[in-house]
């Protein structure tokens, strides 16, 4: 039997550190523990795909949560059942002791454990629907004030058409043109098309 452990955090920005911690505490050695810095929203990430051919029947997966394992309520029942039914793992879910297939192998338990597992893989996924919904609504009240999203509009130089007929009487590289106007080839043309060169 092998243990390994499986963490996740939405974004490379965020911090998996409370997880790692919780993995060493189990003593699981570090190339055993598979770590994904994306969306739980599917199952299409690289280290669980990794993880899954390492493992195999008798071996034991640790997570810390079960939205650390995704946040798609069938997505969570259907890997749950992959991983121990037709592999035959034992998943144990650190911060719910309950959830641990090694324990309560008779029908009331796995009863109980079932129940458990759809009530917290509804709320993964309704905290995943509520977070969007805020995002949106935040975007929405924001851009309703003015804000602006994206990368801030570069300004024309206020002899930008002085500049452009010097360009196209060969008076001017078009190279020494877009240093003068700090801007891109491809935000030069788009003045021209926007009719910037007067």
């Amino acid at each position: 039997m092998k243990v390994y452990g499986y963490i996740r955090v939405s974004s490379k920005e965020q911090c998996e550190d409370r997880q790692i911690l919780a993995m060493n505490e189990l003593h699981i050695p570090p190339s055993n523990i598979f770590i994904d810095k994306q969306s739980g929203k599917n199952f299409d990430r690289p280290a669980y795909k990794n993880l899954i051919k390492n493992l195999q029947s008798g071996d034991l997966l640790y997570i810390k949560a079960i939205d650390r394992l995704g946040r798609n309520y069938e997505d969570i029942q259907n890997q749950w059942r992959i991983l121990t039914k037709e592999t035959g793992v034992d998943i144990a879910v650190i911060d719910l002791p309950l959830l641990d297939t090694r324990l309560h192998r008779d029908l009331m338990g796995t009863f109980i454990s079932d129940l458990v597992l759809q009530i917290l893989s509804f709320i993964a996924q309704n905290e995943l629907t509520t977070i969007r919904q805020r995002q949106a609504e935040g975007i929405a009240a924001a851009k309703a004030r003015g804000v602006r999203f994206g990368r801030p509009t570069k300004s024309t130089p206020h002899n930008f058409a002085e500049l452009v007929k010097r360009w196209k009487a060969k008076r001017l590289s078009k190279k020494d043109l877009l240093k003068k106007c700090n801007i891109s080839q491809t935000t030069f043309y788009r003045r021209i098309a926007q009719g910037k060169n007067g």
